[in-house]
């Protein structure tokens, strides 16, 4: 018989360690934030998803906009009249209306002074060895600048490290990141899209189970060896038939990661839920989060996905105990009127680790997406842990530049090379108006 999800098999009992850690999690005590506001930094872009350092040794950023435009921006938010790059001629064709789909990634070598190299995720064609119905094809691509521009870059240098298959327009996560202690680059894959984990090119154990195929994971590959790439010897998945390249598993949706640049540079990873919970994960080498067998720290049933089920499995089909995250919070759409409940779908956020704002040293900054669909209602959020080891969230209380407050969906947060921090927004939840803008937090 099959180990799959609501088989004899699966039906093992949900692990009560994990509800005690989510009781945990609701009481621990909460660190008072510092005031903070949103200083206006650069404007003009449709949906910003990305913002990072060119590592170029002038405290440039990259800010990589969902159409399908890459852009300079100098320290001071000055933002480079010709673009970085232009890939809207090789993404698919995106929706004017709402789209998970398009430029989602993007990353700067850490050498890029000396090699010129970045990384994109971006969302191609479906190409011809795909299945018929199937959506689009995402590519991870290596990218060099124009010899003698370094601020440019060379279309004809691109190099396809990645393509995989999607089976739909959503849940294509992209985020990109370089690990700071081994060099490595480490890719977020979204499930394949639909809902619940099922659905067209959803394989019977659900993609995040599925070792055979990139989906739903976060991927650890080395740029510096091997064409186009080489599999880092301690990537824990060598066995016949699974993937090389997976480092970590049984992710839905995760909507941004990203190292923290102190301390034991733990990568952070925002998973967003389906219905109930959403939740964030500290990645470790060969961990299993769960999907779609768990939401959070609950047991899921694909079946019935707006209910907790009473009983559920807390280990994978090799037998190891799945992940707890490190806290999770409620879907504002679940669980009307919870405080708890502080949106939609989770954005996930930096450590902070700068200088400006004392007293934030040290939180996990991030965001909810909006507290409504058709509404800009961005939430942000911070988390610390506390000396026990328990996670405690709260809303970071930001002034806002419209009547003091934010009015927009926040899509994703940047750090620059200083370590301050970004928030990156747009005002509308479809492709449609140039409205997206980018502000840096401050002490207020």
């Amino acid at each position: 018989m099959k180990a799959t999800p609501g088989s004899k098999i699966w039906r093992i009992k949900t692990n009560l360690a994990a509800l005690g850690v989510a009781c945990l999690l609701t009481s621990t005590a909460k660190a008072e934030l510092p005031a903070v506001s949103l200083k206006p930094f650069a404007e003009g872009f449709t949906s910003p998803v990305a913002l990072t350092p060119l590592n170029d040794g002038k405290g440039t950023l990259i800010l990589a906009d969902q159409v399908g435009t890459v852009y300079l921006v100098s320290s001071g938010g000055i933002v480079r009249g010709q673009p970085f790059l232009s890939l809207s001629h090789r993404l698919t064709k995106l929706n004017l209306g709402f789209d998970e789909r398009g430029i989602l990634g993007v990353v700067a070598h850490p050498d890029f002074k000396e090699n010129g190299k970045i990384y994109v995720t971006y969302a191609a064609p479906l190409r011809a060895s795909a299945a018929k119905d199937w959506d689009h094809t995402t590519h991870v691509s290596e990218f060099t600048t124009m010899s003698g521009d370094s601020e440019r870059i060379d279309l004809d240098s691109e190099k396809v490290l990645l393509k995989y298959d999607q089976p739909y327009f959503n849940h294509n996560a992209g985020s990109l990141a370089f690990g700071p202690s081994d060099g490595f680059l480490y890719i977020a894959t979204g499930d394949g899209g639909n809902a619940n984990g099922t659905g067209i090119g959803h394989s019977e154990i659900g993609n995040s189970q599925d070792f055979t195929n990139l989906l739903g994971k976060i991927l650890r590959i080395d740029v510096n060896q091997g064409n186009p790439y080489a599999i880092p010897s301690g990537n824990p998945f060598q066995g016949d038939g699974q993937k090389r390249e997976i480092y970590a598993l049984g992710l839905r949706n995760p909507w941004r990661i990203s190292f923290d640049r102190a301390g034991s540079h733990e990568l952070f990873a925002a998973d967003i839920g389906q219905n109930l919970f959403e939740e964030v994960n500290i990645i470790t080498k060969g961990a299993n989060y769960g999907w779609n067998v768990r939401e959070g720290l609950h047991p899921f049933n694909p079946d019935k996905p707006r209910q907790v089920p009473e009983t559920g499995v807390n280990k994978d089909l090799q037998g190891k105990p799945f992940a707890d995250p490190i806290f999770e919070y409620k879907n504002i759409n679940a669980f009307r009127n919870d405080p708890e409940a502080y949106g939609i779908s989770v954005t996930g956020g930096y450590v902070y680790r700068g200088d400006s704002i004392e007293g934030l040293q040290g939180h996990y900054v991030f965001a909810d997406w909006s507290k409504n669909w058709a509404l800009p209602g961005g939430v942000l959020l911070a988390a610390s842990k506390d000396a026990s080891g328990n996670w405690a969230v709260q809303t970071l209380d930001a002034e806002g530049p419209t009547d003091g407050k934010l009015n927009a969906y926040i899509t994703a947060f940047g750090e620059d090379d200083k370590g301050e921090l970004y928030v990156l927004t747009t005002a509308s939840n479809a492709l449609m108006n140039k409205k997206g803008g980018i502000y840096k937090l401050v002490a207020k």
